[in-house]
């Protein structure tokens, strides 16, 4: 429908298309529809192998699975899963608070229909469907495709360097020595976070995919705030997964900086291997291994387990409130300009 008004609103000699037809180019559209199957299937066969890895080592050892499982009580992943909620949150005050900076803010409710209902993409093989479905959906409400994506880009890489950084503060020596090559993008980032080195970056990228440069630069002070809310965010996932641990294991509060620090690099190793759709499979392996001091290998597995349900139940939970947000706020709109006085 949305597609119909926007064709019917565009003057006619706009709507034809100035390259020749398909005919003419040589690539047929049933070639191109075999080309994305052909670079979607690699893909989808890696989310099938993780998987199938992934259910092996729990069924491999299910008998110590099953008891770890047996642990947690019912208010355990419940618990979880309100941070990891509250986390989302503060990590979609942080991309609103960059878009914002960068010339296109948004009311709450469209922000969070625009991020939480686009993100879904990230569980579709192909790596840029996430981007793809929120420039679109931002382009609804008046958002440039090149702000939407320089914000959600530099939202990507703070939320990186946040996350390794606290990987960084809070593991053991050893992890960290295995995942060197992890630690050391730290400064890298630091320094492409400097507003000159970033918008000069922002603009190669716009360039490289042939888009017009920002016509507005981020300040500092956007910056400052985007990257106080994404820190927030990092410490809150940091309990979604300390709440799981110590249902493991008496420690108390001791096991939060393990904790928190194990999900940080684990989704940070997840969110690099580009090649799986949302890290599948990655990112569960890497926090066994980062969680190895203080769990053993079944219970680190359960928590993993229980922390990816909670995620994926946390992005459509997070997709549904915008969509609802955003409803009520077009209804709201639509009775107040209902109600204005004609002049």
């Amino acid at each position: 429908m949305w597609a119909y008004q926007r064709v019917a609103s565009t003057p006619y000699h706009r709507r034809m298309p100035s390259h020749p037809p398909v005919a003419e180019t040589g690539s047929p559209p049933a070639t191109r529809l075999e080309r994305l199957r052909a670079a979607r299937t690699p893909r989808f066969l890696l989310v099938l192998v993780a998987l199938g890895f992934l259910v092996r080592g729990v069924a491999g050892n299910w008998s110590e699975t099953s008891a770890a499982l047996s642990r947690l009580s019912w208010w355990t992943p419940a618990l979880s899963f309100a941070a990891v909620m509250a986390g989302l949150g503060f990590m979609l005050l942080a991309w609103r608070e960059i878009l914002s900076g960068l010339g296109s803010p948004l009311p709450p409710g469209v922000a969070a229909r625009v991020m939480f209902v686009g993100q879904l993409g990230k569980y579709v093989p192909g790596g840029v469907w996430a981007f793809a479905a929120m420039i679109e959906l931002a382009r609804d409400h008046g958002a440039p495709p090149r702000r939407t994506f320089s914000a959600t880009a530099l939202g990507l890489v703070t939320s990186l360097g946040c996350a390794l950084a606290l990987a960084a503060a809070t593991l053991s020596g050893q992890i960290l020595e295995d995942g060197w090559y992890l630690v050391a993008l730290i400064p890298i980032i630091v320094v492409g976070l400097h507003p000159r080195v970033m918008t000069w970056g922002l603009n190669l990228a716009l360039r490289i995919a042939r888009k017009e440069p920002l016509d507005q630069t981020l300040g500092g002070a956007h910056m400052a705030r985007a990257a106080g809310w994404t820190v927030i965010g990092w410490l809150v996932y940091g309990v979604h997964l300390w709440v799981l641990v110590a249902g493991m294991r008496p420690g108390g509060a001791s096991l939060y900086a393990v904790a928190a620090g194990a999900y940080a690099l684990a989704w940070a190793t997840g969110i690099l291997t580009v090649v799986v759709p949302a890290g599948i499979g990655v990112r569960e392996g890497a926090m066994v291994i980062a969680l190895a001091p203080v769990l053993d290998a079944p219970r680190a597995l359960v928590v993993a387990v229980v922390s990816r349900v909670a995620f994926t139940l946390a992005d459509v939970a997070w997709a549904a409130l915008g969509m609802i947000l955003h409803r009520l706020a077009r209804t709201s709109s639509d009775v107040t300009a209902g109600q204005a006085p004609v002049r």
